[in-house]
């Protein structure tokens, strides 16, 4: 096969050179489909034998058989997993090339696609995945001098050629050569496109200070803090993808663990790490992950209730349990309560059982000989010593009245039992009972859930998730550092925690990169200024609502952000669609109808009702395109064409969580926002 050393080959060349990839690709397949043909033959053979000669076999023979038969089952897998990769790469075999010469070495072109091909006669590698060290150097460097880190050192040499491909359905549909900075342009045909139902790859246009974000292989955890549209989520997918190839002896897809914000979100970026090959990744919530380790007993509200009480209604007392749960002063509380306890609650004293007589310094030196276990565990395994200590002064067995007279004594030397009484004395401790809202049936605020798992981790311990060696965290200014306490004594490994802290939906328990800084001290912390989602306009639109001064707008330009005054609601319903029906006339795919509640977003739905339109709760799964009604607070990571924000009046975004709220609506347009308000409009945009 001949290679395209000339350094400037032209298009017609490099199609002829596309045509005998892709010619090469379909003979792979050709070969895969021959060899799993082959192998179910042989399997069906194997069985068919196994069937006839069942009398004659022993154990020994059946064991070697069934062993055979899931080799031949596990390499059959593997192949439809190959071909599967071979038929995307005839689609899109490669985005980038660079012609790379190293000191006397011939100067030879390097492919990169989102999978690594190599012809298997010739042994040469054709393209490489995007993820292998030499593919580094197409995201780190221009023309000129350039090099790369490899396990036996780093590689010096010159890129004499950069040049990146669209190649959509096996077809070139434009390349260019770079002299500057490539990415921009492709990155700008990629950002004028419209959004789509779920995100999508960004390996042809991944940026320089992403890159080292992506590659970055030290780091125990790593904080990324982004601005909207910066890429972020994105960014931490592709890391993940990194990680995966690159320790790919030590860890699978299996043993990382994404913590999503809701559902629907989950689904939305479901197909980026399949994209870049890589398996799905199990995800859950933080409210599945508490419902796994709260007591059954526990029924709880979850974050969405929370954030919709607070919209609904300004209550201060509820807002000040909120924010006290949510400092760093109540995580150092708990810790001091627990100290307080160990030293203050056990009161050992002797104990009786029948005619023995069990002192209490022998019991005491039992309590110390567990100090590093969980308190609440203690008492049964010092009971157990307790038990064979008089079993032996005795002399005798122990009747089961014995047994309990030993367990219940050495329980009765704590003064509290339970998990619940200990978190209600907390807040006597504390001197301020009132901030705790249980009932008898044991009914949890959002603010008491994790605080309650804290104690519980501390006092009785728990060992799950074991298997998890990465933990992504998404939406971290949501999270408060009692949270961030539990994630990191439940989860010893890897993390990559990230978030912006201009995207709060409860403020009152809002977490910065420097709050998990102090959690996480040993963080690297990146900081992504650079926002890629909406035009200049819409940017700095969402400036006047909450200004960030390091915020940079890629430079592309849009219709500016309007505002619609409107005589009444009815009017304002009959804008909205209009808005609706030109959208779905022009061809794009995404519409966002994003208010500020719930019980709002059902009402549009209700009015607004007609086919394509579809109404995104709480309870909903999957992100679909069209046009879809929502709340804010649920449309946090998501992007869509065009939004529209109903009721922008003074009555309706008036508190500090409305602001949240309005600015995350409006940073999710990516090319045009429409603003309709009924009276006075609100103050956070009347300036």
């Amino acid at each position: 096969m001949q290679e395209p050393h000339v350094k400037n080959a032209t298009e017609q060349e490099e199609r002829e050179y596309l045509e005998e990839i892709k010619e090469q690709l379909l003979l792979s397949v050709k070969r895969v489909d021959d060899a799993v043909r082959q192998f179910s033959n042989e399997l069906r053979e194997k069985k068919q034998y196994i069937h006839e000669h069942q009398s004659g076999m022993d154990d020994a023979d059946m064991v070697a058989a069934g062993q055979s038969i899931n080799r031949m089952a596990f390499t059959g897998d593997a192949a439809v997993a190959r071909k599967r990769k071979l038929l995307k790469l005839a689609q899109s075999p490669y985005f980038g090339r660079i012609d790379f010469t190293t000191p006397g070495q011939q100067t030879a072109p390097v492919y990169i696609g989102v999978h690594s091909y190599s012809d298997e006669r010739q042994r040469q590698n054709l393209i490489y995945d995007w993820r292998a060290p030499i593919s580094s150097l197409f995201y780190d460097f221009e023309l000129g001098e350039a090099s790369y880190p490899t396990p036996s050192g780093t590689i010096q040499g010159l890129i004499e050629l950069k040049r990146q491909y669209k190649i959509r359905d096996g077809r070139l549909e434009f390349m260019l050569d770079s002299d500057v900075n490539i990415h921009d342009d492709v990155l700008q045909q990629e950002l004028a496109k419209s959004s789509d139902d779920k995100m999508k790859t960004i390996v042809a246009t991944i940026q320089r200070d992403q890159n080292a974000v992506i590659r970055n292989e030290e780091a125990t955890v790593m904080v990324i803090q982004g601005v909207a549209g910066s890429g972020k989520t994105s960014i931490a997918l592709h890391r993940i993808a990194f990680l995966l190839y690159r320790f790919r002896e030590t860890i699978a897809a299996k043993n990382i663990l994404i913590i999503s914000p809701n559902k629907v979100f989950a689904d939305y970026i479901s197909n980026v790490l399949p994209e870049l090959g890589e398996e799905h990744i199990p995800e859950m919530g933080m409210e599945e992950l508490a419902a796994d380790l709260l007591d059954t007993r526990f029924t709880f509200q979850t974050f969405f209730e929370q954030v919709s009480a607070l919209l609904e209604a300004h209550n201060p007392a509820f807002i000040e349990r909120i924010h006290f749960k949510s400092s760093f002063e109540f995580l150092s509380q708990l810790n001091q309560y627990l100290l307080h306890i160990e030293n203050t609650y056990l009161n050992v004293t002797e104990l009786r059982v029948g005619r023995t007589v069990v002192p209490a310094a022998l019991i005491q030196q039992k309590f110390r000989t567990y100090h590093r276990v969980p308190l609440l565990k203690r008492f049964g395994l010092v009971a157990n010593d307790v038990r064979a200590y008089v079993r032996d002064a005795a002399g005798r067995k122990l009747t089961g009245q014995d047994k309990a007279t030993i367990g219940d004594g050495i329980s009765r030397m704590f003064k509290l039992q339970n998990l619940p009484d200990l978190y209600r004395d907390f807040y006597r401790w504390l001197g301020r009972p009132e901030l705790l809202k249980l009932d008898h049936r044991l009914h949890l605020e959002y603010a008491d859930v994790f605080p309650l798992i804290y104690l519980r981790l501390r006092l009785e311990g728990i060992t799950a998730y074991e298997q998890v060696k990465h933990l992504l965290v998404d939406e971290m200014q949501d999270y408060t550092p009692v949270q961030y306490a539990v994630l990191s004594r439940l989860f010893s490994c890897r993390k990559t925690i990230l978030g912006d802290v201009s995207q709060t939906v409860n403020p009152y328990s809002a977490s910065s990169a420097e709050t998990i800084e102090r959690v996480f001290p040993q963080a690297d912390v990146v900081k992504l200024f650079r926002s890629y989602r909406s035009t200049i306009e819409i940017t700095a639109f969402a400036q006047h609502i909450t200004p960030n001064p390091h915020i940079i707008p890629l430079e592309r330009h849009g219709p500016e952000p309007e505002l619609v005054p409107c005589a009444g609601k009815n009017e304002e319903w009959e804008t909205i669609r209009q808005r609706i029906k030109a959208f779905q006339g022009a061809g794009n795919h995404s519409l966002g109808i994003i208010c500020k509640t719930l019980r709002q977003a059902e009402e549009a739905y209700q009015v607004l009702q007609a086919p394509g339109v579809h109404l995104l709760t709480d309870e909903s799964t999957s992100f679909k395109e069209g046009v879809l009604i929502t709340t804010a607070h649920l449309a946090k990571g998501l992007e869509f064409d065009a939004v529209i924000v109903p009721f922008a009046s003074a009555r309706n975004y008036k508190t500090e969580v409305d602001k949240g709220m309005l600015y995350i609506a409006c940073t999710r347009a990516m090319h045009q926002l429409t603003l309709t308000y009924a009276g006075e409009l609100t103050a956070f945009l009347s300036a």
